[in-house]
């Protein structure tokens, strides 16, 4: 009876140390860099890596963009008080019917005065009616 529990006891310390050699294998393929989970978790630590990377260059670009849209902003809201103001100065501009009435002599450029300089008397900008005249252009 001994001897049948020894071989019994034999054959499972063999069986366990064959079940303990297939797990090891198993585990070893199992963690594998390149084929196994841990390849999976290396390279899914890589793509996370570089989306970090990907994601702060992204705000860093979007911070720039936001930056520069707001001084473009502030540019054209400028520009639109200007516009706005020369608009508001083409209504003090008396109309073409009113300088009919009181002709003003034209100025002839001396030799102090280049062509190019403004007369004072004269306003920069003139409104235009859309009436129709003889001539025809």
């Amino acid at each position: 009876m001994e001897l049948i529990a020894d071989i019994l006891l034999a054959a499972g310390a063999i069986g366990a140390g064959v079940y303990c050699f297939v797990l090891g294998r198993r585990l070893n393929r199992f963690n594998d860099l390149e084929k196994g989970v841990g390849g999976a978790v290396a390279i899914l630590s890589a793509q996370v890596d570089d989306l970090n990377r990907t994601l702060v260059a992204a705000q860093q670009t979007a911070a720039a963009s936001a930056q520069s849209l707001t001084e473009l902003t502030k540019r054209a809201e400028d520009m639109s008080r200007r516009l706005e103001l020369q608009m508001a100065a083409l209504h003090d501009i008396p109309t073409a019917a009113s300088q009919k009435a009181a002709p003003q002599a034209p100025v002839a450029p001396t030799a102090t005065t280049s062509p190019n300089t403004t007369n004072p008397s004269t306003p920069m900008f003139a409104r235009r009616s859309h009436q129709t005249t003889g001539d025809t252009a």
